[in-house]
C-alpha cells in the first residue's frame, strides 16, 4: 500500500469513527458531520509519513569519496 492509500484510509477511518462517536453522543447529522471533519483535521499525518516514507541512511563509503 502506498502513501496516498495510507493517508486516505486513515482519513476515512477517522471520519467514520468521529461521525459514529458524535451520533452516539446524540448530535444531529450536521453536528456529526462536523465532528467527522474535525477528526480528519486532527489526524497525525507525521506518524503516517514516518511509517510509510522510510528515509534511507546516507551512503557509506570511503571518506575521500
Amino acid at each position: 500500500m502506498g502513501l496516498a492509500d495510507a493517508v486516505r484510509n486513515a482519513c476515512v477511518k477517522a471520519a467514520l469513527d468521529g461521525y459514529e462517536q458524535a451520533q452516539i453522543a446524540g448530535l444531529c447529522q450536521e453536528g456529526a458531520w462536523e465532528c467527522a471533519v474535525d477528526a480528519i483535521r486532527m489526524l497525525d499525518l507525521k506518524a503516517i509519513l514516518a511509517e510509510k516514507a522510510a528515509i534511507p541512511p546516507p551512503p557509506r563509503g570511503p571518506a575521500s569519496a
